[in-house]
């Protein structure tokens, strides 16, 4: 189901630390909300929309900031 995550805006629901340190993410997914382990360059506050770009497998995604949008 990962590769379904793509492309879609989510929640940051743990910070999100940068690097290899991980945050977690809650993403609408088929009508289900569905958390994820989130990796991003840059840290991620707690409560920001982020954009998932691509699946890492293992319900782990990578996300960039999109303050632009609304969840």
């Amino acid at each position: 189901m990962d590769p379904e995550v793509v492309g879609k805006l989510g929640t940051v629901v743990t910070r999100i630390r940068g690097g290899e340190r991980p945050g977690e993410v809650v993403v609408l997914v088929r009508g289900t909300k569905e958390t994820f382990i989130a990796y991003s360059d840059d840290p991620i506050d707690l409560d920001e929309t982020v954009l998932v770009f691509s699946s890492r497998g293992n319900r782990a995604v990578d996300v960039t900031p999109a303050p632009w949008a609304v969840v």
